[in-house]
């Protein structure tokens, strides 16, 4: 009974001061990480398509477009316990779109979805210029909004969750590791309408997988009579959803580009650019059919 009494304590000792030590390595993890390496702000990081954007010819003329909403029409939520109410994708789109726009060189984009925030300002220009003491900034006559050549369309159209799971582990006398990984995939459609007929010049669409890994380690393992040694360590890596949905949007947008090229709706600025290493890589693609 002693013995028993003695051992049950040893255990009851060790499981605490392991307990304190976890704590102690958990609240030092959280204090590096938080307090001992802030990290800064930075750029959004880019993917290769936004290279390849930019690494486009220039346009003989850059192209007037509108964008009215660009937005998510999958109406999915992230499943449970995450939130109910926070949707699978960005809501960004938009603005996501709009700065491949302009940053492709292509284009020139024009506000629509603030529209009314426009109208708004350019309405007490109007009014301060109809009294006397006119401000200095508001003194020349407000010209027209220009209008568009071509209003692009589209949005997030679908977001397929678990498409491909899978796993490997192996244990051996108590100790061992396991590795899993899921995929997501979200699809982008890009459409470009002419705005003088209302007809659709092109449509593009570009699908993106979004990647997840867990990776697990363990030790499970009686050290004595009644001792028991349990340790887990482990990581999960996933790709931004967002960064997944811009680079699908660069995709489409350099499609559009390489299929306006093709049917002659908008041209080189050099012709000899159509056997640009970039643009090459997109002229005549078709897309692939699954099996």
């Amino acid at each position: 009974m002693g013995l028993q009494f003695i051992t049950v304590k040893r255990v009851s000792l060790l499981s605490a001061v392991l307990l304190l030590s976890a704590c102690s390595v958990a609240n030092r993890s959280v204090d590096s990480l938080v307090l001992d390496n802030p990290q800064s702000a930075t750029l959004t990081p880019r993917a290769s398509t936004y290279q390849d954007l930019l690494s486009l010819p220039s346009p003989k003329g850059k192209i007037v477009a509108a964008i009215y909403n660009f937005r998510d029409q999958t109406g999915q939520y992230k499943p449970a316990p995450s939130s109910s109410f926070s949707t699978s994708v960005t809501q960004g789109a938009t603005s996501m779109l709009m700065s491949a726009m302009t940053d492709s060189g292509w284009f020139i984009p024009l506000e629509r979805e603030g529209l009314q925030n426009l109208l708004t300002e350019r309405k007490i220009i109007r009014a301060a210029q109809n009294k006397p003491d006119v401000p200095a900034n508001n003194q020349n006559t407000l010209p027209s909004l220009l209008s568009a050549n071509i209003i692009l369309e589209g949005g997030i159209i679908a977001y397929e969750s678990n498409i491909r799971t899978g796993g490997e582990g192996l244990r051996y006398f108590g100790v061992g590791g396991s590795e899993q990984y899921r995929e997501d995939q979200v699809t982008v459609n890009l459409r470009a309408i002419d705005v003088r007929t209302g007809r659709v010049a092109h449509s593009v669409m570009t699908t993106k997988k979004i990647l997840s890994q867990e990776i697990t380690s363990g030790v499970y393992r009686f050290i004595e009579f009644k001792e028991l040694l349990e340790m887990e360590a482990g990581t999960t890596i996933n790709e931004p959803s967002q960064l997944c949905v811009l680079s699908a949007i660069e995709l489409a947008l350099i499609h559009l580009i390489a299929d306006g090229i093709e049917q002659g709706s908008w041209a080189l600025d050099k012709p000899n650019d159509l056997n640009d290493s970039t643009l090459t890589k997109y002229l005549g693609v078709e897309p692939k059919i699954g099996a």
